[in-house]
């Protein structure tokens, strides 16, 4: 029995073809809000630095909040309390825009995943101690110098040492989203070939840093390879003390199958 209600002869007009769905937008800097904000505060205070101050205020600025490691031989009675802050506070100051672009590059990069996996308030701890961490080898091995140690190299190397605990492919297996991955253990870590290798890459850029061959920018400044030790032992070494078991990624939906998280 036909249930066609028009007419006999007509073929029925088709229905309007729907639009095909639009897929998510991917936006460009897909970063952790507290990742964001970091980069912000860091151009914040460079842009202040560079753009606002006179010479003799950028000169107070570095002296208070920059690390020197004579203040660690001089009696506290001689001095200010700059001791006790500038530990911290120099991983927020830069001397030049390439310093800072290069920083903030590598903090994308490296900070991203440890952020995802670790949470606004562990990281904002693992900034601070890497921080000392690396200021502390730096001052060890420099012990009473009266140079100036500013940038966040230390808190970034950090990060990659961390980094080498879960966000490395294992045994050539496809990479799942990184900061979900399980974390290694020191030895397991030092087993994976691909952490190894970074980890080589990495000491041999230290270690030309060392020698006085830059990677980057003018080889008449002076890099702190040490606090870079510092930070990326700090972070390879004590990441456990931060971490905290990643959840289950949740079963994509449609189009968001095929998206890619960065």
């Amino acid at each position: 029995m036909n249930e066609q209600t028009g007419a006999p002869d007509k073929a029925p007009e088709p229905s309007e073809a729907e639009p095909p769905a639009r897929p998510p937008r991917v936006p460009v800097f897909n970063l952790p809000p507290a990742l964001l904000f970091s980069l912000c505060l860091l151009i914040l205070i460079y842009a202040v630095q560079a753009l606002v101050l006179s010479d003799d205020a950028v000169g107070w600025l570095l002296f208070t909040f920059g690390f020197v490691p004579a203040r660690y031989v001089i009696p506290l009675s001689q001095q200010g309390l700059e001791l006790f802050w500038t530990p911290v506070t120099y991983s927020l100051l830069h001397g030049s825009t390439q310093h800072i672009l290069f920083n903030a590059f590598w903090l994308m990069a490296f900070g991203a995943p440890v952020v995802r996996r670790i949470g606004t308030l562990r990281f904002l701890f693992f900034w601070i101690l890497s921080a000392a961490a690396s200021a502390a080898l730096h001052a060890i091995l420099n012990w009473g110098d009266v140079s100036l140690l500013i940038g966040a190299s230390g808190v970034i190397s950090g990060l990659m040492g961390a980094a080498c605990r879960f966000a490395f492919p294992a045994d050539r297996r496809p990479m799942p989203v990184a900061h979900l991955n399980a974390r290694l253990s020191v030895v397991d870590a030092l087993k994976s070939r691909t952490v190894v290798i970074f980890i080589l890459l990495w000491l041999v850029g230290n270690a030309l840093i060392a020698v006085g061959i830059p990677l980057v920018g003018d080889s008449d400044q002076e890099i702190a390879w040490d606090a870079h030790i510092g930070g990326f032992v700090f972070g390879f070494l004590l990441f456990s003390l931060f971490d905290r078991a990643p959840r289950p990624p949740a079963e994509p939906k449609g189009a968001e199958k095929d998206m890619l998280q960065s």
